[in-house]
């Protein structure tokens, strides 16, 4: 279910520690390095690509590595609606499903990896689907450098990368300083949204999100300006047979 690292072929390599800072002291984690090889879009992906990304697509940090700041966002989507930032979308599948069962909410999907922004991309063409834009690079940069305080009515991590060796729980994405900064950019009554298999982190992200001031559990069954309802994709089907998923929601207090 978590996105592969090293092991994939013409992919960019992302490391976690924080640039500067190997021991992992820095208060956020960040994908930091990439090696790019050869690409692993299908030639109707790349042509895809090359039509939409110019218009749905942007990168986190330009070409000498500075974080973008200057990203107009209601002039990107051309409209002022409520907006949802998915960190770590994958292939986009539930990015998409919820993005079509809401049209009046604008989503920002945010991905490492070029092959899976491809499949959305290709799959948001196909279907005609205007409310989805996409960004290349860490979900850490776009929220301290792209968005704004209470910018957010809802954010969703779905299936981070659990790094399950207790040398590794470090580089986490959801952190106490990665959760208040999550908080800090949601709206009042806006909505954080994580899912995992991994008992082990879902444990811990409960316990960050309840002990977030900001933050207060709410359940699936309340009414809430996003829907929570997160699709079931047919690979995660077959792979989490027999294993439970930890749906964890937050509402920002008023």
């Amino acid at each position: 279910m978590h996105a592969p690292k090293s092991d994939v072929v013409g992919e960019p390599t992302p490391t976690s520690d924080v640039a500067g800072d190997p021991a992992g002291t820095h208060r956020l984690p960040r994908v930091t390095s990439f090696r790019t090889r050869r690409s692993t879009l299908s030639g109707g992906q790349q042509n895809t690509w090359d039509r939409r990304w110019p218009d749905l697509g942007t990168q986190a940090r330009d070409d000498d590595g500075n974080p973008v700041t200057d990203l107009d966002i209601e002039a990107w989507f051309g409209r002022s609606a409520p907006l949802v930032l998915e960190i770590g979308s994958g292939t986009g599948t539930s990015t998409l499903a919820m993005a079509q069962a809401e049209p009046d909410i604008d989503v920002i999907a945010v991905e490492v990896y070029r092959k899976g922004l491809a499949q959305l991309l290709t799959a948001i063409d196909r279907e005609g689907v205007t409310n989805i834009r996409m960004i290349r690079g860490d979900g850490v940069d776009v929220l301290e450098h792209v968005l704004k305080s209470e910018s957010l009515t809802g954010v969703r991590v779905f299936f981070p990368d659990p790094w399950p060796k207790s040398r590794h729980h470090k580089r986490r994405l959801l952190q106490p300083a990665t959760v208040a900064l999550i908080a800090d950019r949601l709206r009042p009554g806006g909505i954080l949204h994580a899912a995992t298999d991994h008992m082990g982190y879902a444990e811990h992200i409960a316990e960050v999100g309840d002990a977030e001031p900001l933050l207060r559990r709410v359940d699936l069954d309340s009414t809430l300006p996003i829907s929570v309802r997160r699709p079931v994709t047919k690979y995660e089907r077959k792979a989490l047979a027999g294993t439970d998923v930890a749906e964890l929601v937050w509402e920002k207090r008023p």
